[in-house]
């Protein structure tokens, strides 16, 4: 039944993906008729973070009273409701009240999602299905360059609503598939409810939420800023500079699908020491006076970097933390990459502003060195705790 349940999980992880990049593809065409300013998409973004961050710590106690299906397919519902809404608005205050249920529904399923793959399946399946997520991001903005061309990003906010509503279709059918949580040995797990409070006193927890804000701050600075830095640095012409920058995205897919192979071969540990490794590579290779081919190699290597951390540091959760927390730490780990995704690029684009873009670079291997010393030391801490209650 868990094999047959693995393409729903895989659909669902393209799902995650398909609505993220709709907002920046869509903004150009959307902001002039809803009467908002051309700057008034992050106020939306952060809507749609504080949903998440909102639901991802909530996911703990909505997935024990639920179940990791139903929390799914009500999430994927919500999700599809708020597209369609999206699709319907006139005024850009409409369009804040449809990012808060866009938000709830997003983090939700996430963390769910993430913390099942992590309990009943190898590390190779986090890291495939993370790339499904890179597959999904891609095929949204087509749709709505689609939609755009027929004169309607309406248009393409219905029609990604419409998968979303087939996907929650699929997911109800499925529901009796969703097994309750049993360790390796066939022993039922029983999740355990803790408060943030409690949680952040477990050694190696304040290390983990860290580590994912600083990735996730790499990653969205990375992806946010490449271009402007291509051009403003490195003078590279405004179209080319933006196709340049999609290439770090899609180091980062290419590189999950690779990730599931080397899984075979390395545990967690050890991917998301090779990831941050590479990603050092590609900022050297950034940094480096060598021409723009080597900084073209630079920004797909350090994509390529990032693909392994992400699925790694999740999958190992109920290691570090043992299987009970697991749907616990995952809602607080999920939460903590929000706030990094929210604030961290922004905070550069306050400093590229006032200072200078030149530190682009500087800043991302910043975040890496915070990243890296959070990731040995939750490392570190965990396997003493582990040791002491063994």
């Amino acid at each position: 039944m868990v094999s047959l349940l693995l393409p729903v999980i895989y659909l669902a992880f393209i799902s995650l993906g398909l609505p993220d990049a709709l907002l920046g593809a869509a903004w150009p065409s959307m902001y002039g008729p809803l009467g908002a300013g051309l700057s008034w998409a992050g106020a939306v973004s952060m809507i749609i973070s504080a949903g998440t961050i909102v639901s991802s710590l909530a996911s703990d106690r909505l997935n024990s009273r639920l179940g990791t299906g139903r929390v799914t397919a009500i999430s994927v519902a919500l999700t599809a409701a708020a597209l369609f809404g999206f699709s319907l608005c006139t005024r850009f205050w409409q369009l804040c009240l449809w990012a808060i249920p866009y938000g709830l529904g997003a983090g939700s399923v996430d963390a769910a999602l993430n913390n099942y793959v992590a309990l009943h399946y190898k590390s190779r399946h986090m890291s495939w299905l993370h790339c499904m997520w890179g597959v999904g991001a891609s095929i949204g903005p087509v749709i709505m360059g689609r939609a755009l061309a027929m004169g309607s990003w309406q248009g393409g906010y219905r029609v990604i609503a419409l998968l979303q509503v087939v996907l929650t279709a699929v997911l109800v059918f499925s529901l009796p598939l969703w097994k309750r949580p049993t360790a390796e040995d066939g022993a039922e797990i029983t999740p355990e409810h803790r408060s943030i409070t409690q949680l952040v006193r477990i050694p190696g927890v304040r290390e983990v939420m860290v580590c994912f804000a600083c990735y996730c701050g790499v990653e969205g600075t990375a992806g946010m800023w490449a271009a402007s830095y291509c051009t403003l640095v490195r003078g590279i012409d405004a179209e080319t500079a933006a196709g340049w920058a999609s290439l770090f995205y899609l180091g980062i897919t290419a590189g999950r699908f690779v990730s599931g192979f080397l899984t075979l071969k390395f545990n967690d540990q050890q991917m998301i020491r090779l990831g941050q490794g590479i990603i050092l590579l590609g900022l050297v290779l950034t940094l480096l006076p060598a021409g723009n081919a080597v900084l073209f190699a630079g920004l797909i290597v350090t994509g390529l970097g990032c693909a392994p951390i992400y699925p790694s540091i999740i999958h190992e959760t109920p290691l570090n933390f043992g299987r009970n927390l697991s749907m616990a730490m995952t809602g607080l780990q999920m939460a903590a990459a929000y706030v990094g995704s929210t604030l961290l690029p922004p905070f550069f684009g306050v400093l590229a502003q006032h200072i200078s873009i030149t530190l682009y670079p500087w800043y991302l291997l910043v975040g890496l060195a915070v990243m890296t010393v959070s990731a040995e030391a939750l490392h570190r801490k965990t396997a003493v705790h582990r040791a002491a209650n063994a």
